[in-house]
C-alpha cells in the first residue's frame, strides 16, 4: 500500500513506463535513454490521454515523441485507413514529424504519409491509396486533399495541433476550422503550443471538450539552458554591428532572424563577402533550394543560416550554439520562439538580440513582465574583437606546435639569430594578416545611446518631446503628409514593427514621421508626414530593395496631425486609424476626422 510519506517513483528510462516491446525496441535503437520532462508528464499518468488534451512546452523540449510514443502504445493495429492526423505549421516540421512517427512505429508495420505543399501531389494520392495509419500534413494541403476526397476522414480517431500558436500566426485558422469541422468519428484532439495567445485558447474552447492542461513553461521569456544578451548596435550601421558581434562571440552553430525575406537575402550576401560561411532560407526560395541550405548548416558547410519567421518555424536543427535576433521581434511569442532554437535538448546556447538604442527602450517594455534576466551592453568595438582575435590566434598557434615536434629545432635555430624578431613578424603576417578586424563602431553606439536617454528625460531643449499625459513621443504633424498602399502584408511575413522599421530605414526617417500602419494579409497602408512625403520618391528605389513596393498614394486629411501609438486600440471600440484627442475623447472632432479620412481616401495624388 502506498503511503503519503512514500517518495515519488523517479523516471530515470523509457523502460519504467507502460510501454509495447516493439516502442522500447525502436527507441533503444535511436539511442535515445532517458525521457524528456515533457515525455514524463503525459507517460505517466495515462489518463492524460484519454481525452482531449493541451500542453504548453516550449520549442526543442521533445514533444513529437511526447504524443507519438501513445499513439501507438494505444493503437490496436496498423491499418490501411488513416487513424491519426497529425497538423503542423510548415513543410519541414511536418517531415521531421512524419520522421519520428516512420521509425518509431517501424516494428509496428505503421506506415506514415506525408502531405505538404511543395512536392508532387500525384505521389501523394498514391501514397494515400496504398495505406497509412498515420497522416503528417501542413492545414492548406491536408485539406486539398479531403477536398478531393484522396484523404478520407471518417477513420481518423486522433487529432494533433502541433505548434498550434505558430499555424494561427500563419494564417491558418479557416484551413484548421474546415477540417475540423468536418471530422466526426474524432475521439481527441491534443493541442500543442508553447504559447497561448488569444487565438490558440478561443479555438481551444470551440473545438475541444473539456481538455486536460499540462504546462511545462512558467515564464515564456525564460529558459535555463540559455543566457539572454543584448547588444546595442548604431541605427546607420547595423550590419558593421552584426558582423562585431559574430566576431566577438564566434559561435560555432549560428540562427540569425532577419525582418524581411529581402534584408535575409540582403544580409546573408554580405556575410559571405566579409569572409563568414552563411546563406539564406525565406519563402521566395524553392523546397529544394531550402533543404540544400538547411543540409549546408546540418553539415557544416556554412556555420550561419539567415532566416525569417515564417521561414524558420518548424526547423529541427540540433546543436545551435548562438540565436542571434537582428531588430526588434514583432512581440514577446516572436522573441520566445526565435530564443526556442537553441539550448535545445539539455544543451546550453546563446540568445543574442542586436538593437539600436530606440529600439532596446521598447523591447524592455515587451519584456517587462517577464522574470529574464537580460544583459544590455555596447556591441564590441574594433579594438576590443582585435585583442580578442590576437588571443584566439595565439592559443591556436599553441595547439599546433603541440603537435609539430619536428619544428620546434628549426625555431630554436631561428630564435638565436638576430633577425628573429623580423622573422616572427613576417610569421604572423602571413598567417594572421587575413583574419576579419571588425568596424569601429564604439563612437556612434555611445552618442545615440546618450541622445536616446536626453529624450527620454526631456533633455536636449526639445520641449514638447513627450506628449502631455500619455509618456510617448511626441509624432510629428500629419498635415501635408499621404498614405501609401504597399502590395505586401501578414502573408508574406511583415509584422507591424518589422514594417516600420524598414520604412524607416529605407526612407532615413524618424519613427515620429510614421503615422498609423494598417497591415492586413496581402496588403499595407502607411501615413507618413509632410517631410517623409517629400523624400518619398526619391527613395522609392531604397524601399523596393527592402520589398516595400508603393502601389497608390493618397492624400492625407488636414486635421491627421496627431497620430496614434502604433499597435493600440482607439477607447473601446478597437478603432485603430483614429488620432488620440487627449484624456477626454472629442466624439464630435472624432467623427469629422472619420468623414475627411472617407473623403481623402478617394483622392488619389
Amino acid at each position: 500500500m502506498t503511503t503519503e510519506t512514500e517518495e515519488k517513483k523517479v523516471i530515470t528510462s523509457f523502460e519504467d513506463f507502460n510501454l509495447r516491446p516493439e516502442l522500447l525496441k525502436a527507441i533503444a535503437r535511436k539511442g535515445f535513454e532517458s525521457p524528456m520532462p515533457v515525455q514524463v508528464h503525459i507517460l505517466e499518468d495515462e489518463t492524460l490521454t484519454e481525452g482531449d488534451l493541451i500542453v504548453q512546452a516550449r520549442t526543442g523540449s521533445g514533444k513529437t515523441l511526447a504524443f507519438a510514443i501513445p499513439i501507438y502504445n494505444k493503437m490496436e493495429r496498423a491499418t490501411k485507413e488513416p487513424q491519426v492526423l497529425v497538423l503542423s505549421p510548415t513543410r519541414e516540421l511536418a517531415q521531421q514529424t512524419a520522421h519520428e512517427f516512420a521509425w518509431l512505429g517501424a516494428d509496428l508495420s505503421a506506415r506514415v504519409a506525408t502531405l505538404v505543399g511543395g512536392l508532387d501531389m500525384e505521389r501523394q494520392i498514391r501514397t494515400l491509396r496504398e495505406g497509412a495509419a498515420v497522416v503528417v500534413g501542413t492545414p492548406g494541403r491536408v485539406l486539398d486533399h479531403i477536398r478531393r476526397n484522396s484523404l478520407k476522414t471518417d477513420s481518423i480517431k486522433v487529432l494533433v495541433l502541433d505548434e498550434g500558436d505558430h499555424m494561427l500566426d500563419m494564417g491558418f485558422r479557416d484551413e484548421l476550422e474546415a477540417i475540423m469541422s468536418g471530422m466526426g468519428n474524432l475521439e481527441k484532439t491534443w493541442l500543442f503550443s508553447a504559447t497561448m495567445p488569444q487565438e490558440v485558447t478561443s479555438l481551444a474552447r470551440r473545438y475541444l471538450d473539456a481538455p486536460r492542461k499540462v504546462s511545462l513553461v512558467s515564464d515564456v521569456a525564460c529558459h535555463e539552458n540559455i543566457s539572454q544578451k543584448t547588444y546595442i548596435i548604431p541605427a546607420r550601421k547595423r550590419f558593421e554591428g552584426l558582423a562585431n558581434v559574430l566576431l566577438w562571440e564566434n559561435p560555432s552553430r549560428t540562427l540569425i532572424f532577419c525582418a524581411t525575406k529581402v534584408e535575409t537575402q540582403d544580409i546573408s550576401d554580405r556575410l559571405c563577402d566579409e569572409g563568414f560561411k552563411a546563406c539564406a532560407i525565406h519563402g521566395d526560395m524553392s523546397q529544394r533550394e531550402r533543404n540544400v541550405a538547411l543540409s549546408s548548416l546540418r553539415g557544416g558547410r556554412v556555420s550561419i543560416l539567415v532566416a525569417t519567421d515564417v521561414a524558420a518555424r518548424g526547423l529541427d536543427i540540433d546543436a545551435v550554439s548562438h540565436v542571434i535576433q537582428f531588430g526588434l521581434p514583432s512581440n514577446l511569442e516572436a522573441f520566445v520562439h526565435r530564443s526556442g532554437r537553441t539550448g535545445r535538448a539539455g544543451h546550453e546556447g546563446s540568445n543574442l538580440v542586436l538593437l539600436t538604442s530606440r529600439e532596446s527602450r521598447q523591447f524592455r517594455q515587451m519584456t517587462h513582465n517577464s522574470h529574464m534576466q537580460m544583459q544590455i551592453i555596447p556591441a564590441p568595438d574594433a579594438s576590443e574583437i582585435t585583442g580578442q582575435a590576437k588571443v584566439r590566434f595565439e592559443a591556436l598557434l599553441l595547439e599546433h606546435a603541440q603537435g609539430s615536434l619536428d619544428y620546434h629545432d628549426w625555431a630554436d635555430e631561428v630564435l638565436t639569430r638576430d633577425d628573429a624578431r623580423m622573422m616572427v613578424a613576417g610569421l604572423l603576417a602571413r598567417a594572421y594578416g587575413d583574419q576579419p578586424q571588425g568596424y569601429s563602431i564604439r563612437t556612434d553606439v555611445e552618442s545615440e545611446m546618450n541622445r536616446d536617454k536626453n529624450r527620454s528625460d526631456g533633455g536636449g531643449g526639445r520641449q514638447g518631446f513627450e506628449r502631455r499625459g500619455t509618456g510617448r513621443p511626441a509624432r510629428a504633424s500629419m498635415d501635408g503628409g499621404v498614405q501609401i498602399q504597399l502590395g505586401e502584408g501578414r502573408n508574406e511575413g511583415w509584422e507591424v514593427g518589422a514594417l516600420l522599421g524598414a520604412i524607416c530605414r529605407s526612407m532615413g526617417i524618424s519613427r515620429e514621421d510614421v503615422g498609423n500602419i494598417r497591415l492586413r494579409d496581402s496588403s499595407a497602408s502607411v501615413d507618413l508626414s509632410a517631410k517623409a512625403a517629400e523624400l518619398l520618391e526619391s527613395r522609392k528605389p531604397r524601399m523596393t530593395k527592402e520589398g516595400l513596393v508603393c502601389n497608390a498614394i493618397r492624400l492625407l486629411p488636414k486635421d491627421a496631425g496627431e497620430t496614434k501609438s502604433f499597435g493600440k486600440p482607439y477607447g473601446r471600440s478597437g478603432r485603430q486609424d483614429r488620432p488620440e484627442w487627449g484624456d477626454r475623447h472629442d466624439r464630435g472632432r472624432a467623427r469629422k476626422y472619420d468623414s475627411d479620412r472617407r473623403r481623402s481616401e478617394s483622392k488619389v495624388k
